[in-house]
């Protein structure tokens, strides 16, 4: 239990509902500074509606309070680039003229490398990456990542996540990033809040490898109320 200001994030009954259709219901928890929370569930369970309902791209009810000024980076699971004839360079000067350099190293590429290279040409790795780099080139206090490491192969998918927690601790970032991979989510976050419509875990993410837990998390939906 800490203090408010320990806490970046406060959401309070948040509900989502789309074509009459209730996406998300009474969706409440606490984050604290500092910390990576794993937003996790079976397909169609409200994660990726949950992250835009969090940035205000999405009608929502309830209460989505940010810290005062906070800064946010967002990496989305699905960016197209095969029609955009755009360099590494020109991308990240639509967020910033500054910083380049250090942003991708920060993320294990080469500036000399990929900066004059096409998007649509990168690797899925280096891809995932270069957006990852502009996400964070402006220093956010949070991150937000849908599934970051979507088409690559699984040693890159490894490296994201170890650079990702090292990012977090360099630059104290609060992350909340969704993800299926019991592992990834076992390893690389602290705690993890489970959807299906509602909330129907919050807690430490080294308990998803109890069989119980995940029986829990994919299962049939029984709504639970997260505790102060």
């Amino acid at each position: 239990m800490g203090s408010q200001d320990d806490y970046i994030l406060n959401v309070s009954n948040l509900s989502v509902e789309l074509q009459s259709q209730t996406i998300l219901e009474d969706i409440s928890f606490k984050l604290k500074r500092g910390m990576t929370l794993a937003i996790v569930g079976p397909n169609g369970a409200g994660k990726t509606v949950l992250f835009k309902a969090l940035l205000n791209l999405m009608p929502h009810t309830g209460k989505v309070d940010w810290s005062n000024r906070v800064k946010i980076g967002y990496v989305p699971q699905h960016f197209s680039v095969s029609d955009i004839p755009i360099t590494v360079k020109e991308f990240l000067l639509f967020k910033s003229a500054s910083g380049m350099e250090n942003a991708l190293s920060s993320v294990g590429l080469d500036s000399e490398e990929v900066l004059n290279k096409r998007l649509n040409i990168l690797s899925g790795g280096q891809l995932r990456r270069a957006l990852i780099a502009w996400a964070i080139i402006d220093s956010p206090e949070v991150l937000l990542f849908d599934e970051p490491t979507t088409g690559v192969d699984l040693d890159s998918e490894e490296s994201i996540y170890r650079m990702l927690k090292e990012l977090e601790k360099k630059n104290n970032i609060t992350i909340l990033l969704i993800s299926h991979s019991t592992h990834i989510i076992e390893q690389y976050s602290d705690y993890m809040l489970a959807l299906n419509r509602c909330v129907t875990f919050f807690g430490e993410s080294k308990e998803i490898a109890d069989p119980s837990i995940q029986k829990i998390i994919y299962g049939e939906p029984v709504c639970v109320h997260v505790k102060e």
